[in-house]
């Protein structure tokens, strides 16, 4: 039977790709990308050339059942994601789980790499031994519940945020009595890691409008 791969690219600087992904990704038959416009600049940089196929959160059930079919013909497929590891909070998950119910002898095999979520804890210099992860913040329903669970917690609380709704969250965060942290751009060349009470980050943010651009980490932490 085929292998499937979860093999995590760079969240930004192309050079964070372990030899072993490049060889994968060169092996394999089927490249499974959430945008192929993005996974196309990391091949031309690193000289891969396997067919790609899409795979995002719209993809319906026709896509599945061709994936389905490609693994069914014994063809090696890898997944990866626009940036980071497939899965976390990524539709990669639902295929993973579809698989594995679909052909429960299947090899699905981690090849491991770059995580927003990993990257800037390792960088925030906050309490580590245990943390809990949200994801992405809901837009509406249950926001509030959320913000006076992270406000109660005794453990470092950590979720991706937009840049449409960095100041949103700001805001909303200075009910919490506690220190942020938030890392943008990670590996990019406008990197930037602030660290503070909600008030400090979010008035920097509102006197500097280009800092509120990009992908965050949000880390709440004693």
């Amino acid at each position: 039977m085929s292998t499937f791969y979860i093999v995590a690219t760079p969240i930004g600087n192309l050079e964070d790709i372990t030899l072993r992904a490049i060889r994968i990704l060169k092996e394999v038959e089927i490249v499974l990308c959430e945008d192929t416009r993005v996974t196309k600049r990391l091949f031309e940089r690193h000289g891969i050339s396997t067919t790609m196929m899409s795979y995002h959160a719209q993809s319906g059930e026709t896509k599945v059942d061709l994936i389905l079919e490609k693994i069914s013909e014994n063809r090696d497929i890898a997944l990866v994601t626009d940036a980071g590891t497939p899965g976390i909070s990524d539709p990669g998950s639902q295929l993973v789980s579809i698989i594995r119910e679909k052909y429960p002898d299947l090899s699905i095999v981690s090849i491991p790499g770059p995580s927003a979520l990993i990257s800037a804890l390792s960088i925030a210099g906050v309490p580590m031994h245990e943390f809990i992860f949200l994801g992405f913040m809901p837009h509406k329903k249950g926001r509030e519940t959320l913000f006076k669970e992270i406000a109660e917690s005794d453990r470092t609380i950590v979720f991706y945020e937009s840049t449409h709704r960095i100041l949103k969250t700001l805001e909303s965060l200075r009910k919490v009595n506690k220190k942020v942290t938030i890392a943008r751009e990670l590996t990019k060349i406008y990197e930037e890691v602030l660290q503070g009470t909600a008030d400090e980050i979010l008035n920097i943010l509102i006197n500097t409008p280009e800092k509120q651009k990009g992908e965050f980490v949000i880390i709440v932490s004693k």
